[in-house]
């Protein structure tokens, strides 16, 4: 390791007092008792606490902005920007100090300074709601309140410089945090701060240049935390490095909050955009990402009735464009199930990092095995595969989240693997590394430790295999699936029970419902709709009657041993009733069993895929399927697996539909564990069975 990662992993300095600081701010939350509930107390407390930073960071050049102003409205915001200093200014004469001096106005007042600012922080204002909060503030009287005491914590910046206020607003969010719904959750900062390390430790070492520039993005943004802490590892390793920070958001409030950050981080805030990263075009679309770190929501539908609107088009026309420029543009390869875009937002990230860009994305379970073989997600699966874009998986015990308790996994993506890496996936099962907090948070009850951290990273840079690190070939996990069918070889039977049977046959079924019929029948008055309905079951139920009473005429204690010739019975039996050679097939199928002494049935007709191969014709009521990994030859899977069973099975495989891919991380790490002996229990049992009985006889004697 060099000496610049051997510095790593680092961790966030706990040497920044800020408690004092945010407890203040925490207080002033019992204002709002009785006016708010709790969980609502964010909607002023938040907006407040960033107003009073920016003002505090304007002061200093306020009145020269207002002069500007004053002299010229029409002044560009450019000059009023240089004149403050900052990416934004304010060009009210109101200051949060100055609005005591008229307290049957604040209201007003105050909604005039809101006004006063520029573009940027309006932006703030309103994603965040605020402006509903004033007149909920005034109307309860709190509004003045409320100003007093933020007017009087000093956040001026040679007060409080960046890296302290960036403490100070993450804990403030972190602690609003801690009842936000499952799905939306914040990112714990230990968890980030794993990601990073893991994303360092393995990085481009031309990256940390001095003046190099660093790019690195999260498309599911929320408050900004992995960005923020990604930069601050960076310049910890190298401060003379140019890190920027490119977040995509889409909720308001967080946007909100996340670009308020960017601002009080002195951040460029442009780069911090309102956008729904799988509908709308890509902000940054001239720029590729050095760095991808996210943490995007679990189960948010992208399609169907529960998706916003646009959505669903949007996705399917960007799969279009990938596949008609052979994924020169677009991003999307594929699409999972419309209930659950993890894997939508991993290929996003993928698509924007650099030729050695590198990525940390969060997932649930799901995006590992879902799916089947056609299915969006295994196609996704096997495309990282396949392009050998996929490092590492490491998975984390459940309760780390505030609102959640499941398990979660790092995907870890590599655009340019180092030689040892290449054509290979690592896992790293640290379920075992937490230490249990000492006052739950929610659903949160675990959190990772320092040496936790350290020990991961360990392990991941060793790339050396033990009990809780496997290294596999990346073919591993891709498969072929095999269709397999055995011979029709099946005796029919013309019985009370068989014919019975053929009522489930599908076109049978749909012909007569006797629920259906009697519903309508007792119904007064009808529809002219709901009387055709009727009418059209009766006619069912006469054709349906005509039908098994057909077949009534053939029943015999004698078995068909050949499938062939009992569907020419069958067919002879229903020559006056009007079915289609499709109807006759099933209503065989359904009157017959399969039966090993049956005769099997040939024929001079030509292969055909899933249905006759070599003179023999299969039975489509057996098919079945096979995975055989890419890593495995077919016949020796079948001798082993299937032929010691099936003796006569055959398969076939689809070039077009049959490869896919699943990544069954748990089960390599499956440790079996023998239950307890019969007599052991037994033993444990009769012991119980004793304390019982003594604890009775005590208290007879009581």
């Amino acid at each position: 390791m060099s000496k610049l990662k051997s510095q790593l992993p680092l961790f966030q300095k706990n040497d920044v007092n800020i408690s004092s600081d945010v407890n203040t701010v925490w207080s002033i939350a019992n204002t709002l008792r009785g006016a708010y509930r709790a969980d609502k107390y964010r909607d002023v407390i938040i907006p407040m606490f960033v107003l009073a930073r920016l003002e505090a960071a304007l002061l200093p050049t306020k009145d020269q902005v207002i002069a500007a102003y004053k002299k010229d409205k029409k002044t560009p915001e450019q000059i009023l920007e240089d004149i403050s200093g900052y990416k934004y200014y304010n060009t009210s004469p109101f200051t949060l100090e100055n609005l005591q001096n008229d307290p049957d106005a604040i209201e007003e007042n105050f909604l005039a300074y809101l006004d006063g600012y520029s573009k940027r922080v309006k932006d703030i204002i309103e994603n965040l709601k605020f402006k509903e909060q004033v007149h909920t503030l005034a109307q309860t009287g709190r509004l003045f309140t409320v100003i007093k005491k933020f007017s009087k914590i000093d956040l001026s910046p040679s007060t409080v410089d960046s890296m302290r206020m960036g403490y100070m607003f993450e804990d403030i969010i972190r602690r609003f945090s801690e009842n936000e719904e499952a799905g939306s959750h914040y990112t714990p900062r230990e968890v980030i701060a794993l990601m990073v390390n893991l994303l360092l430790v393995e990085a481009d070492e031309e990256l940390f240049v001095d003046k190099r520039i660093v790019k690195i993005l999260d498309m599911a943004a929320g408050t900004g935390g992995m960005l923020a802490t990604a930069k601050s590892y960076i310049r910890r390793l190298n401060s003379e490095v140019n890190v920027l920070l490119f977040g995509q958001e889409y909720l308001s409030e967080t946007y909100g909050i996340g670009r308020a950050d960017m601002l009080i981080r002195q951040e460029n805030s442009d780069y911090f955009v309102k956008t729904d990263t799988l509908k709308d075009g890509d902000p940054f679309a001239d720029k590729k990402m050095n760095f991808v770190i996210a943490n995007p929501p679990f189960g948010q539908s992208w399609g169907g009735k529960d998706a916003d609107d646009g959505v669903e088009q949007a996705v399917k026309k960007d799969q279009e464009l990938f596949e008609a420029t052979d994924g020169r543009q677009g991003r999307f390869v594929n699409t999972p199930a419309t209930g659950d875009a993890q894997l939508l937002f991993h290929l996003h990230g993928l698509a924007k990092l650099e030729k050695n860009g590198r990525a940390a994305i969060i997932s649930n379970g799901s995006p590992l095995f879902s799916g089947g073989t056609t299915s969006g997600e295994s196609q996704i699966r096997r495309y990282i595969l396949e392009n050998d874009l996929l490092e590492a998986i490491i998975a984390l015990p459940g309760q780390f989240f505030y609102n959640t308790g499941i398990g979660i996994y790092i995907w870890i993506y590599n655009k340019n693997k180092a030689p040892k890496r290449q054509n290979k996936v690592q896992f790293i099962d640290a379920t075992e590394e937490f230490v249990p907090l000492r006052k739950s948070l929610g659903q949160k009850r675990r959190e990772l430790s320092e040496d936790n951290i350290r020990q991961i990273i360990q392990w991941y840079h060793n790339f050396e295999e033990n009990d809780h690190v496997k290294i596999f070939d990346d073919k591993e996990f891709l498969y072929k699936e095999y269709i397999v069918m055995q011979p029709l070889q099946r005796r029919g039977r013309i019985t009370e029970d068989t014919i019975e049977k053929v009522k489930s046959v599908p076109f049978v079924a749909k012909l007569y419902d006797e629920y259906q019929y009697q519903e309508l029948l007792e119904m007064e008055p009808r529809t002219a709709n709901d009387e055709k309905k009727l009418q059209d079951l009766a006619a069912g139920k006469t054709k349906q009657e005509q039908l098994l009473n057909a077949l009534r005429l053939g029943i015999t204690d004698d078995s068909y041993p050949n499938f062939e010739e009992f569907s020419k019975v069958i067919r002879e039996l229903l020559s006056e009733v009007k079915v289609t050679p499709a109807n006759v097939n099933a209503i065989a199928l359904a009157m017959s069993e399969m039966d090993k002494t049956a005769e099997i049935v040939t024929t001079t007709k030509k292969d055909k895929f899933g249905e006759i191969a070599d003179g023999i014709v299969y039975d489509k009521t057996t098919k079945d399927s096979e995975i055989v990994k890419l890593t495995e030859d077919v016949e020796d899977y079948f001798a082993r697996e299937v032929y010691p069973h099936v003796p006569d099975a055959h398969y076939w495989f689809d070039e077009e539909k049959g490869y896919g891919a699943e990544i069954p991380f748990t089960r390599y790490f499956y440790q079996y564990q023998a239950p307890e002996s019969a007599d052991k229990l037994l033993a444990e049992f009769y012991e119980l069975e004793e304390e019982l009985q003594n604890l009775l006889e005590e208290l007879k004697h009581d």
